[in-house]
This record gives structure tokens, sequence and C-alpha cells, in this order.
């Protein structure tokens, strides 16, 4: 069963005039994110990559999907997110993910030093996997400058061996809802970390 998809921003088809420059607040679904002005939904907007990876296992466990930003909350209590003083926001913080999760009646635990060849039999159970990999992954010929600083829900393996999963920020329907990669590939953007939700 495929996930139902989240986007992190509220207007998906939008997704690549934002990465464009396009300014945040002009998403005209932005009142949907459950943000309390429109402000708040565009200085958080770029930031819930985790968030929209949760809401997505939320809705693949059968449960009740809250609009993003009341996850946020809820998230930035159980110290997944943390705003600095300088207003830099730092997150998502696995421990304070998986604290969330066990609230929601969720097992999942904290994966390190994994490759992504090994992401397919993590999935056969019917797990999921919000993997860190660099953002550039939807834009699969090209390479990374780097790896990690962006979460996507790996959720399945193809026939062919290819790593199914949806990005909150992909630039396309292809990049965005069950995109897939082979572990070779994936493994380029992939930082061997993630969480694992049984």
């Amino acid at each position: 069963m495929i996930p139902p998809y989240r986007a992190q921003w509220e207007s998906p088809e939008l997704v690549a005039a934002f990465l464009a420059g396009r300014d945040r607040a002009s998403d005209p679904l932005w009142r949907r994110s459950g943000a309390e002005s429109v402000e708040e939904y565009a200085i958080w907007a770029d930031h819930l990559c985790g968030c929209a990876c949760l809401q997505m296992a939320l809705g693949a466990r059968g449960r009740d999907v809250p609009p993003i930003h009341d996850v946020r909350r809820a998230l930035q209590q159980a110290g997944a997110y943390v705003v600095e003083a300088d207003g830099a926001i730092r997150g998502l913080i696995y421990a304070g993910a998986i604290a969330w999760l066990a609230g929601q009646g969720l097992a999942a635990r904290v994966v390190l030093d994994v490759e992504a060849q090994d992401i397919p039999a993590m999935l056969a159970d019917g797990s999921l996997f919000i993997a860190s990999v660099h953002g550039a992954i939807r834009w699969p010929d090209r390479d990374p400058p780097s790896q990690g600083g962006h979460l996507v829900l790996c959720f399945g393996v193809a026939e062919d061996g290819a790593i199914r999963f949806h990005n909150p920020s992909g630039d396309t329907e292809a990049s965005r809802i069950d995109a897939r990669l082979d572990p070779a590939d994936f493994a380029r953007f992939f930082a061997g970390r993630g969480i694992l939700i049984a």
C-alpha cells in the first residue's frame, strides 16, 4: 500500500517555483497548514520535510493526520525542533521525533551507519524508513554536493529492486510521489541514517 502523500508546502504544484525563489508567503493554501499567520508559514516552510514524512507515516498506519503545523508544534514540545536565539531552526531532531511517535502509539528507533543497499530489507516487513538524503534527490541525474540535510519517506521496494519513496519537496509529480531509485543511486544522496518506524 502506498502511503498518502504530503508535501512540506500546502501547494505541491508550486514547489518548483518555491525552490526557484518564489515567496513562501504567496502559497494560496497556507491556511490549511495550521499556521497562525502567513509569516509563520513562510518562516517554517523550508524546515518541515520531517513533519511531512511523519504525517505520511501516520496516514500509512491509518491514523488521523493533523495539519502540518499542529504536528510541528507537538514535535517542538517533544524536543524535535529547536529555535535558536538568532531565529535559526534546528531539526528534525530524531530523539524528539521518536518520543512523539511513541505518544502516537508507533514504535520507532534511530538507525545509524546503514547502507542504502540495506534499506530494502528494512522495509520487507512493512516498516517505514524516514531517510536522511540530500534535497537534490529530486534530480537523480545530478551529483549532490553532499549527503543528508533533507528527509524522505521510504515505504517499499519495486520489482526491479528500486527503493520507493515519497519526497516532501519533489518539484514534479514524478519526483514527489512514489519516486524510485536503485539503491546504488539512492546511496549518492543518502547520509546513512534515519528513523525506522515498525
